[in-house]
């Protein structure tokens, strides 16, 4: 249990964190969702729409120091790689 002032303030700051990062969490989540139902449903330019709308989401966790740059980078990289090959084929 915190007993200084300080440390007091500091797990009142770690909660409100901690709340706010898993909201942005949940929010990238529901849009990969999204982007994951639009490739299974074969639609090109639904998933092509959801995944441009993904890509904007993921780089603020980024900033916001949510997720790791290079896991961003290869979670937009094989999204981009199949919606590409759904609107190929």
């Amino acid at each position: 249990m915190a007993n200084t002032i300080q440390s007091k303030k500091r797990a009142r700051q770690s909660e409100a964190r901690y709340a706010v990062n898993k909201a942005r969490r949940s929010r990238i989540r529901t849009y990969l969702r999204k982007v994951e139902e639009a490739i299974a449903s074969g639609n090109a330019e639904v998933a092509a729409t959801a995944l441009r709308n993904a890509q904007p989401e993921l780089d603020r966790g980024v900033t916001k120091g949510v997720l790791h740059k290079n896991t961003v980078a290869r979670k937009m990289s094989r999204l981009a790689a199949r919606v590409k090959a759904l609107s190929n084929a």
